[in-house]
């Protein structure tokens, strides 16, 4: 027999083994116990800090009855209580245990007239049967037909992508004669140029100062260089402001004018058209657009205007926006991400392999000649810089993306802001293809430049993308809850899109945190987007509304800009004394008169509530309830996450600060 020892200590071994692995399970309670705490405190505190604004918008809201969308609304709407309406079917059946699914992906089991046990079961299976038959085909044959749209541009996004590593890869720049680029100011100032400065602005009261200021600072010969205000403001207080922001330049000796039109028609097209109707402009061989938040840096015109030497063909030479208050909250941040893409791929790419990209509407330079061959500035679209490319595209005009070349810019900072200014970005190209596809068709271009044009820059991009983006995730995905044999598959949903947001992330690598709300947000911005694809393309009465973009007149040198404006105020003022007329002093009153009035006026933010975010955030909110008596995962999480962002979108906290 074996000793009896040997049991004895194995069981004391055991014992301990035990209870050491009954400590450790206590530790790994306590710990998950510790981080629940930890991340239950946490949700408390960001819903404390987001129930002080809440409280503020429903106490001093304003709903948004603008007439835009009320179609696109009621839709929305009737969605919505459909939604409602199927949901308290499924909960009777939920409770009265009439459940014929077994999982997500089984088919339907439709009861016999024997399992029938009363007139709500048997109104329940009917409408099992109508749905299956009825319902349920149109929504799969909609939403097939958005993912194979969704995969299409998912592969023009990857193409571009693979366009930009290979630029980068092999280090690709435009050509430019490298002589040209220093050009030296012994003797005579000849070999520069004459170069005309625009800067269209309308009541923009927060920017003109430092926009105004920055292409005064200039490194451009003074007798080569021409700078225009064209200045469209009603509110005659700003109008004064600009008019003596100009004097003292002139004053410095900056050659720079005014000018001021008394019937503010075509917006911005109609400023730039009357702009160069003047009879000095035929001096001048380029002209540099900036609208009034852009602020040049001084060698700008030496870093872009030698690519038009020795490139005649060269029409338009682009640079990169690069923005001020891109981490002042939220919304800029997430802007910023969407901006650079467009930026460091898109129209990096297009420019390098195409020759080609929609002008940006500002810090570019353009050769005279090319806009008079293209038929100049036309006032038909609130998209000017788009139909002027276009044009200049088909007429042969060849252009030039600097990505290394930036010009500080503002971002919109409120949604409001935000949303009329992505409104007119959207709107406008949809009417532009409806004015220009004649004209596409019929030009000698090349057939892939035709084919690009039409089915890439404008129904790809401009048409295909709001159109799948709202229909497939905001209509289609919580429909899918209430109609079962609907489905859409998990990588539709979640993976193909995670994927898209971290490529279109990568041109701004510092906001990967920001990815999911990046990805949310996005597809909140569908419906806006949507609502102006739809205008533009049938030319309702929203798709020629131009509407200024609200700015806070952020500055990168706020200290200086400072330090400035106290100069100007001292300096200025004494130079407008001396030998002043009688008129010149009245003007110099007028002057003091509006910074006085203007100095220190603090603007009261109006909240407002949008309806289509907020109808659309209790719809996905609705489906996320519904998908809990499916057991669906993952679809309950997205649509709670996407219901939460168009709620909090609704509300206007988006543009909260943050830290």
């Amino acid at each position: 027999m074996p000793p009896t020892v040997p049991v004895v200590v194995t069981m004391e071994i055991h014992g301990k083994e035990r209870a050491k692995n009954g400590n450790q399970f206590r530790w790994l309670l306590l710990l998950r116990a510790h981080r629940a705490f930890a991340s239950a405190a946490c949700f408390a505190n960001t819903l404390s800090s987001l129930l002080p604004s809440l409280n503020k918008r429903l106490l001093h809201r304003s709903i948004d009855n603008s007439s835009k969308g009320t179609i696109l609304f009621r839709l929305i709407l009737t969605f919505l209580l459909m939604a409602f309406a199927f949901l308290s079917f499924e909960l009777l059946a939920h409770f009265k245990g009439w459940r014929y699914f077994q999982g997500h992906n089984s088919n339907l089991h439709i009861p016999r007239t024997s399992e029938i046990k009363g007139f709500f079961h048997n109104a329940y299976v009917s409408w099992l049967e109508f749905r299956a038959g009825y319902i349920a085909p149109p929504i799969q044959s909609l939403s097939t037909f958005c993912v194979v749209l969704f995969l299409i541009q998912s592969l023009d996004r990857m193409l571009l992508c693979l366009g930009c590593f290979w630029i980068k890869l092999k280090k690709i720049r435009p050509n430019i004669q490298r002589d040209d680029l220093d050009l030296e100011l012994e003797g005579s100032n000849s070999e520069y140029p004459m170069v005309l400065v625009q800067i269209p602005m309308c009541n923009e009261r927060e920017v003109y100062e430092q926009s105004i200021s920055a292409v005064c600072e200039l490194d451009w010969p003074k007798d080569r260089l021409l700078i225009q205000v064209l200045d469209d403001s009603d509110d005659e207080g700003i109008q004064w402001l600009i008019k003596g922001e100009v004097s003292k330049w002139n004053q410095r000796g900056v050659n720079i004018i005014y000018r001021h039109r008394l019937f503010r028609t075509g917006y911005k097209a109609g400023n730039l058209k009357s702009a160069m109707k003047c009879d000095y402009v035929k001096d001048y061989e380029f002209v540099a657009i900036f609208d009034a938040d852009f602020q040049p840096n001084r060698d700008f015109l030496k870093q872009t205007v030698p690519y038009f030497k020795g490139n005649p063909e060269v029409g338009l030479v682009q640079a990169r926006w690069a923005f001020v208050n891109k981490e002042e909250n939220l919304l800029t941040r997430l802007q910023n991400i969407n901006l650079c893409f467009h930026f460091e791929v898109e129209q990096q790419v297009n420019g390098v392999f195409l020759n080609f990209f929609g002008f940006n509407g500002t810090a570019g330079v353009w050769r005279i000649r090319a806009l008079e061959d293209s038929g100049g500035w036309l006032e038909r679209t609130t998209v000017e810089d788009m139909d002027i490319a276009v044009r200049a595209h088909l007429n042969g005009w060849k252009f030039i993306y600097l990505n290394h070349v930036k010009v500080l810019c503002e971002l919109p900072e409120s949604y409001e802001a935000y949303k009329k200014q992505q409104h007119r970005w959207h709107s406008g190209p949809m009417h532009l293809f409806r004015l220009c596809l004649p004209a596409i068709i019929t030009s000698k271009i090349a057939f892939w430049k035709k084919a690009n044009l039409i089915f890439l820059f404008f129904l790809l991009r401009k048409l295909i993308l709001p159109f799948y983006s709202f229909t497939l995730f905001c209509i289609i995905l919580p429909l899918t809850m209430f109609v079962p044999e609907a489905e859409l598959p998990i990588w539709v949903i979640c993976y193909i899109p995670v994927f898209m947001s971290f490529l279109n992330i990568l041109p701004a690598p510092k906001s990967f945190p920001f990815i999911v709300p990046y990805l949310l947000f996005e597809n909140t911005m569908s419906v806006t987007k949507f609502n102006a694809m739809v205008s533009g393309l049938f030319q309702l009465g929203s798709s020629y509304e131009w509407i200024v973009t609200k700015k806070a007149g952020r500055s990168s040198e706020p200290d200086l800009l400072a330090a400035q404006e106290r100069e100007s105020k001292a300096i200025s003022l004494q130079q407008l004394h001396r030998g002043a007329s009688d008129s010149g002093l009245s003007d110099l009153n007028k002057i003091k008169e509006c910074q006085e009035s203007v100095a220190i006026k603090p603007v009261k933010k109006m909240n407002k509530i949008y309806k289509k975010e907020l109808a659309l955030a209790f719809l996905l909110l609705t489906a996320a309830f519904r998908s809990l008596l499916s057991a669906q995962g993952m679809h309950f999480y997205y649509l709670l996450f996407q219901g939460v962002s168009f709620l909090l979108v609704g509300l206007d906290l988006i543009g909260e600060q943050m830290s």
